[in-house]
């Protein structure tokens, strides 16, 4: 199986999802987001392919996200995925993609949910 991480190596929940992605997953493709952030077509998609969206992604807790009124009702997707985009900081971590799904993944348990179920 094949799986993305966007990973934060400063993250311990991160670290965690990568520790069991490295386990479970024969194909990954780790990709520090502050190092190379997601454009804005990517972050688009991600959205696309999380039960939550958008919201999901934002780091509520980043006192930037505040700054920006982003955690205000309101808000749009766009105008979230647009913030993450110039600033990816905000992306809320970890979150991963296989052929079964995406989630953000926190807590780290969570990355469970799309990968293939063990015997």
């Amino acid at each position: 199986m094949q799986a993305t991480l966007y990973h934060n190596p400063r993250c311990g929940t991160s670290r965690k999802v990568l520790d069991i992605l490295k386990d479970e997953i024969t194909d990954l493709t780790i990709i520090d987001y502050l190092k190379t952030p997601p454009d804005l077509a990517t972050l688009r998609d991600l959205a696309s392919l999380l039960p939550s969206g958008a919201h999901s992604l934002l780091r509520t807790k980043e006192p930037l996200a505040t700054e920006l009124k982003l955690t205000e009702k309101g808000t749009t997707d766009e105008q979230i995925l647009i913030a993450i985009s110039a600033h990816p900081i905000l992306l809320n971590r970890p979150v991963v993609v296989t052929t079964l799904g995406a989630r953000v993944c926190r807590p780290a348990e969570i990355v469970r949910e799309i990968l293939p179920p063990t015997a």
